[in-house]
């Protein structure tokens, strides 16, 4: 499956990526918008102070506000993801928790994804709770009429992930924005898995799309950025509390994730075409006893994958049935290829265990073995396969040697 399709000006969307970000006021003909590092712009007078204060977001007024750079970076991504407008800050949780800032004060309730950013689900115990916000957590396989009764008439938000993070179960996104549509709630997805190429939460009804941009936007392991789309409705709200937070994105980030956003399209889909090869090939092995992947029909979700999405990226889990802790280490030890790191979406790959078993409540997960996360890279593929079989290989080894 491919990222194609055409966004609403008629240009393809490898096409927009490309283009995006170019229109800028500075002098110069670059292919790539200068860097403007500044925290102070200088007014020729009052009045011209005055006047740049009554659109502090659309041009040169304060940097902690925004430079040209940020404001290009801003531009690109409402375009990319089919929104009114977007806003950069210095990484995806502080994006996200600009969201929940900006829509809950105390005797409010939220709707929150148990599948979640592991994160995110502490900033609820250890600061929403504090200011008096109560959190439901709910299973990521609710359909509307099993989560409209959760809905209390302190509900404000219902906050989705999709795929969720570790285990990637889908959402049925259009039945649950219909839902709150209907109850007048406001809906944010985390959309960082697919990028704007394979899905765009706004197109589908959703109010708020948030990235972490650090991941594919950026691509190359080498900046923390985070962004969130709104539509119109929602844009004050968040901007405001963005400013509040002081959760604003520097230059140098923005400049990167304008760069990342340019060739998004060709790395995604090699990240895509990799991960499937892998998934499939690991679905076949004897010591994994499930595959977390959408776009694999055993997957939590894939039917609501395959009707809504365009695509899938280079992240997936794995549960390693019955694998001994002692089996675990010596599988992960010897891989060479696939680095144990946090993160994901650079052009690396990357491996780490996930433990829904010590944050799922909704309900408790039930797991057969350890979780281990997949990055696929850009590495040619046959390399990856032949590391992972040495994996396993290794793990088959502690059996032989008789360790526990």
């Amino acid at each position: 499956m491919s990222g194609g399709g055409r966004d609403t000006t008629g240009l393809a969307r490898d096409t927009l990526y490309v283009a995006a970000g170019r229109d800028t006021d500075l002098p110069g003909r670059s292919v790539n918008p200068p860097i403007v590092r500044a925290s102070t712009f200088l007014f020729n007078s009052l009045q011209e102070l005055e006047s740049a204060a009554k659109a502090p977001f659309d041009g040169a007024f304060y940097g902690r506000l925004g430079t040209p750079t940020t404001f290009a970076f801003e531009r690109a991504m409402a375009q990319a993801e089919g929104g009114y407008r977007s806003i950069a800050t210095g990484s995806g949780l502080s994006a996200i928790v600009a969201v929940l800032v900006g829509f809950l004060k105390t005797g409010d309730h939220a709707l929150i994804v148990d599948s979640v950013y592991e994160p995110v689900r502490r900033f609820c115990h250890r600061v929403l709770a504090g200011m008096g916000v109560e959190v439901t957590f709910y299973d990521p396989g609710l359909g509307a009429a099993e989560l409209e009764p959760l809905i209390r008439t302190t509900t404000r938000l219902i906050y989705m992930e999709s795929p969720g993070s570790g285990t990637f179960e889908v959402q049925d996104v259009p039945a649950i924005v219909a839902l709150a549509k209907r109850r007048q709630l406001v809906t944010a997805m985390d959309n960082t898995w697919a990028t704007p190429l394979y899905y765009r939460p706004i197109e589908h009804g959703v109010d708020i799309s948030i990235h972490a941009a650090t991941k594919y936007i950026v691509g190359h392991s080498d900046a923390v950025l985070g962004v969130v789309t709104t539509n119109e409705a929602t844009w004050g709200p968040v901007r405001q509390a963005s400013q509040d937070l002081g959760a604003s994105a520097g230059s140098e980030e923005c400049n990167l994730g304008l760069r990342g956003l340019h060739t998004l399209a060709v790395r995604m889909r090699q990240h895509e075409a990799t991960a499937l090869t892998l998934a499939r090939w690991l679905a076949e092995q004897p010591a994994v006893s499930r595959v977390f992947h959408p776009a694999l029909e055993s997957s939590p979700g894939h039917a609501h994958w395959k009707r809504d999405f365009d695509g899938s990226s280079g992240l997936f889990s794995i549960e390693l049935g019955g694998m001994s802790a002692t089996a675990f280490d010596a599988f992960t030890s010897a891989l060479k290829l696939f680095s144990i790191g946090f993160s994901w979406g650079g052009f690396e790959s990357l491996i780490l265990p996930a433990h829904p078993e010590k944050t799922r409540t909704a309900p408790a997960w039930q797991g057969t073995g350890p979780l281990l996360r997949l990055h696929a890279g850009l590495e040619d593929p046959a390399d990856l396969l032949a590391d992972l079989q040495a994996g396993f290989v290794a793990a088959a080894r502690t059996k032989d040697t008789g360790s526990p």
